[in-house]
């Protein structure tokens, strides 16, 4: 029999049951788009983390408590800094910045969560304590007034630098500049407002974010450490001797188990090999949507089969093949598959243009289109054989006495 005439027989059935057929395809057609569409939101926040990453140059180090596993390489989630035992003094900083080449520049840096007043106002906010090299650090968009400056910082200066989001609900977006925040029984003046930026390199969320002199967070919440230090280089190239250097002048008063330096690079290394099996994981999850799809479309095939039994029977008597009957049932199979793969694939890019808008990154992935695809097709295959050749096998003697 014809590959044409087969294709024609088994469009030409699936017709008939057009609600049915349907029904059928909307297995597999939810299984591929949540094949992509998981998939992009997992190649998504890998591309955003990059950028943020790429965005702030790969010549940056950490100067953080407590001793890490695989320090410099990665990043041990197991081993979270010690900041309460931090023995990261002020004064190193400025040690730090004396070294000179390849050391460019380096900043002190503490957070604290705290809770942020305005007459009958208040929200939960992060407390950043911060110099001005913080931009160098972290993307910082001014949307009006200024940063602080170092002499504010020297001097402890109680000013404060606010986010979008505390600015909107502590002053219900009035003017702020020049109005008091109380942060822990303390009164700081507001001199500068934040563009919306969502979540923030330094963890958190940026728009709940209180910049404030580090100096003066230390006398507000009487620390008289640091949580971390920054430093930048001048060629990414050059980190093992900006380590090098650093940690000479570290170990002349602190003990090995005191600090950790990480690479900004390594600490990217670690977060997109996780967001890599996350990405598998979840593509992983969405396929079994697939699996099911291809069980709904053996058990409908299976269905159709007895209910086509005298047809089978009729066109076996006329001189059909085994292989004919096998052929259109199995073409059947792999049709709604096919065709539920497809209109699957169409929604998953819509759902990937949809993420990629979200999270401001690249997230459509070609492979996950393939792959999602691909399994359509095998599944359509593997799941038509059992039905197929079940029609296959019948007695055309005994199908045509069937009712």
């Amino acid at each position: 029999m014809e590959i044409a005439e087969t294709l024609k027989l088994s469009t030409a059935a699936l017709k008939r049951n057009k609600s049915r057929s349907f029904l059928t395809m909307l297995g597999v057609i939810i299984g591929v788009f949540s094949v992509i569409t998981l998939v992009s939101l997992g190649t998504g926040l890998k591309n955003y983390i990059t950028q943020q990453f790429e965005a702030l140059g790969a010549n940056s180090l950490y100067i953080m408590p407590g001793k890490f596993a695989g320090e410099g390489e990665g990043f041990s989630f197991g081993a979270p800094p010690n900041y309460s035992g931090s023995k990261l003094k002020n004064s190193l900083v400025e040690e730090i910045q004396k070294l000179g080449e390849p050391i460019t520049d380096a900043t002190g840096y503490i957070e604290v969560p705290g809770l942020a007043k305005f007459r009958q106002n208040q929200i939960r906010v992060t407390v950043s304590g911060a110099s001005p090299k913080i931009t160098s650090f972290v993307i910082v968009k001014m949307k009006e007034g200024r940063f602080f400056n170092t002499s504010e910082v020297i001097t402890s200066r109680q000013v404060a630098v606010i986010g979008a989001k505390v600015a909107e609900e502590l002053y219900q977006n009035k003017e702020s500049l020049g109005e008091e925040i109380i942060i822990s029984d303390s009164r700081f003046k507001v001199i500068g407002v934040l563009e919306s930026m969502g979540t923030g390199m330094i963890g958190g969320e940026m728009d709940k974010v209180v910049f404030i002199p580090y100096t003066a967070s230390q006398k507000v919440f009487d620390i008289d450490s640091l949580q971390t230090i920054m430093v930048k280089f001048s060629d990414k190239d050059r980190y093992d001797e900006a380590k090098f250097k650093i940690k000479s002048l570290l170990l002349r008063t602190l003990d090995e188990e005191d600090f950790s330096i990480i690479n900004q690079g390594s600490i990217l290394s670690t977060i997109s090999s996780i967001l890599q099996v996350l990405t598998v994981a979840l593509g992983g999850i969405a396929a079994i949507s697939l699996l099911v799809g291809g069980i709904g479309i053996m058990n409908i095939m299976l269905v159709s089969v007895t209910e086509r039994t005298r047809e089978i029977g009729v066109r076996k008597a006329v001189g059909a093949k085994n292989t004919d009957i096998l052929g259109q049932f199995l073409a059947e199979a792999v049709f709604l598959s096919l065709v539920g793969g497809l209109v699957g694939v169409a929604l998953g890019v819509l759902g990937a243009l949809v993420v990629s808008q979200l999270i401001s990154a690249s997230a459509f992935s070609w492979w996950s289109v393939l792959l999602a695809l691909g399994v359509s097709c095998l599944v359509g295959i593997v799941f038509g054989v059992m039905p197929a050749a079940k029609a296959a096998k019948l007695d055309p003697v005994e199908a045509l006495r069937y009712e």
